[in-house]
């Protein structure tokens, strides 16, 4: 399963699922950049650059996971815990569902509250206010300063007006 030299084992076949995954998001990136129309003016850099490294950055970082795979160098696959997953993947289940009704400090506030317990943080007297505290201030700078609509509740419009 190592993939070590010498012993007859054969490299790990996840190392070559996951390369192929990077390979062909990189491979979708470079695509992707390639469509932008790349005007970098005196600097010669637009807004397809970051995609262009992003995108060769991931073909690399799979010729070194096979390479890896071959010389047995990638580290044991420890034991999975869905609890972790199922936990965020319902605080982002239920933003989506309450972010229109409730408005996105009270739906992100519930996110928040639910990523924090999969790191471990339960207390849900401390990580759900501030959680409502975070998001209520992230609402503040995107509506009074940047002037982005984000979805507004009842709370947001108590405070920030409608």
């Amino acid at each position: 399963m190592t993939g070590t030299p010498g012993t007859g084992r054969s490299p790990d076949g996840a190392a070559f699922i996951i390369a192929g995954l990077l390979v062909a998001f990189g491979a979708v990136l470079l695509w992707d950049a390639s469509l932008i129309p790349d005007k970098g003016g005196y600097a010669g850099i637009g807004p397809a650059a970051m995609p262009k490294v992003v995108g060769w950055g991931l073909i690399a970082l799979a010729a070194a996971t096979v390479a890896g795979a071959f010389k047995g160098r990638l580290a044991a696959v420890p034991r999975q815990n869905p609890v972790p997953l199922l936990l965020i993947g319902a605080g982002l289940i239920a933003q989506i569902a309450l972010l229109h009704p409730a408005g996105f400090a009270l739906a992100t506030g519930i996110l928040f509250a639910a990523t924090a317990a999969a790191f471990g943080k339960r207390n849900l007297l401390l990580t759900l206010p501030l959680g409502y505290a975070l998001a209520f201030g992230i609402y503040g700078i995107f509506d009074g300063l940047l002037r982005l609509n984000l979805p507004g509740g009842w709370l947001e419009t108590l405070v920030y007006g409608g």
